[in-house]
């Protein structure tokens, strides 16, 4: 698997996307990624969806650990993507929702939309999603990975029919608590 921590992501867009994919894509080339592109030009570029389902069977494939996918929103990219197994898809407006989908849900593919997202805020939540890890940065805040990997994990086993099956209930919850939060996160 082309992981992260090596330098390789595997990037996608649709032709309202093409541009802000074109921006991160050449500045991660100059900060050393290996980055694979999965989209022609902006004009032959896929419907949003479709680029979705090939960015996210890279995941399912275990081809890449992360992808960054580009539309007008970000929304119908990530949906798509997430109907791949093993997606865990984020969309962000920020450099700390990038950051935190990352950190606290384990996702494996950050959307953006190119619509609403300028570059340089582009280029800064590449960095900050391809640069955290479960975990990451909230070490001191008791119970923070618990938490979040039970989460992580009973979304990765979701079964829809056992759920069902189950009263609607999950089926074998663990659980997990949170200390206080630390009085220096803000967010």
């Amino acid at each position: 698997m082309r992981m992260a921590k090596d330098k390789q992501v595997v990037v996608g867009a649709d032709f309202a996307g093409h541009p802000l994919k074109e921006t991160v894509k050449q500045y991660l080339a100059g900060k050393g990624w290996d980055v694979t592109d999965l989209t022609p030009e902006q004009d032959e570029a896929p419907m949003y969806h479709r680029v979705g389902f090939m960015l996210g069977a890279k995941i399912s494939e275990l081809e890449f650990e992360k992808a960054l996918a580009f539309c007008g929103t970000g929304m119908g990219i990530h949906v798509a993507a997430s109907k791949c197994p093993h997606v865990h898809a984020a969309v962000a407006e920020s450099v700390r929702a990038a950051r935190r989908s990352a950190t606290a849900n384990n996702c494996n593919l950050l959307a953006m939309g190119g619509f609403w997202t300028g570059p340089r805020l582009g280029m800064a939540m590449a960095d900050a999603f391809l640069e955290a890890s479960l975990g990451d940065g909230y070490e001191d805040w008791e119970g923070f990975y618990d938490y979040h990997e039970i989460g992580y994990v009973e979304c990765e086993e979701f079964d829809y029919e056992a759920y069902r099956a189950n009263g609607f209930s999950v089926v074998n919850p663990r659980d997990a608590k949170l200390g206080p939060e630390p009085q220096h996160l803000a967010f």
